[in-house]
């Protein structure tokens, strides 16, 4: 902790465990950051998450862009099935 950590009471990066619909901060700290953008999310405003990936997301746009380059990555991955019936 420096001299300014002291005097302003910043605490700097949270590590934080996200569940369902909450979260739990297993190290305290002031913010965390997006994990698509690298911007910094105060606490008290983090409002977007992945249980699964375990990352936080400054906003909803983020989080459907994590989604999607996930989703694309894996359907990649296990060689896409096309599950349209022609008729």
């Amino acid at each position: 902790m420096n001299r300014f950590e002291r005097l302003f009471g910043l605490k700097g990066e949270a590590r934080i465990a996200y569940m369902h619909g909450e979260f739990r901060v297993e190290q305290p700290g002031d913010f965390v950051l997006c994990a698509v953008t690298g911007k910094p999310i105060p606490i008290g405003e983090l409002r977007y998450w992945s249980v699964e990936l375990q990352e936080p997301y400054s906003s909803a746009e983020a989080s459907l862009q994590r989604h999607l380059e996930i989703h694309k990555e894996r359907g990649a991955r296990l060689g896409k099935v096309d599950t349209s019936r022609d008729e």
